[in-house]
Order: structure tokens, then sequence, then C-alpha cells
């Protein structure tokens, strides 16, 4: 188990990074995205949603992160993060309309 240290940088990135709740809501919400406008609120509500996920793991104990002195770093870096993943789940995973609306 990982020990983190008070605002340790390398942690801080590493949440941001490899958060897969955070992950999958961007990628999911910038899938159904139709606009590439709501890129930016899916990477809001991915931000949210994993920090929310760290925050639980923390309380359950399955995260030590007594202290981590990060958490808008986290927030923020998850938020450019999430932006960049659901980019990505717009542009190559959502199912193309044919159809003139």
């Amino acid at each position: 188990m990982i020990e983190l240290q008070p605002f340790d940088p390398v942690s801080v990135v590493l949440i941001g990074l490899l958060n897969p709740v955070a992950i999958a809501v961007a990628v999911l919400m910038g899938r159904a995205a139709d606009q590439w406008q709501k890129l930016v609120v899916a990477a809001f509500a991915s931000a949210c949603a994993g920090s929310l996920f760290v925050w639980v793991l923390a309380f359950v104990g399955l995260l030590p992160a007594r202290g981590i002195g990060g958490e808008a770093g986290v927030f923020v870096t998850q938020f450019i993060l999430g932006l960049v993943w659901a980019w990505i789940g717009y542009r190559w995973l959502r199912k193309h309309d044919n159809h003139a609306t």
C-alpha cells in the first residue's frame, strides 16, 4: 500500500491520471455529447465524480490520504485530463448520425 506524503505533486498527478471513475465519466459523457462545448461540462462532472471516488476510498481506508494537501490540485488535474478523455470519447467513440437535424 502506498503511503501518500503531504502535498506530493507526483501523487496528485497520479490520482488525476489513473482515476478510473473520472476517466469513465468523461469518456461516456464525451461520447454522448452532441456539441463540443459540452465537453467542458463532461470534464467538470468527471472531476466531481473522481474527487468523490477518492474521498470514498480515503474514508473507507483503502487510500491513506491523511494530509495529502493537494485536493484542489487533484480536482484541477482531473478536470484537465477529463477534458482530454471527453474529447477522445467525443471524437472517436460516439455514434455518428447520418440523419439531418
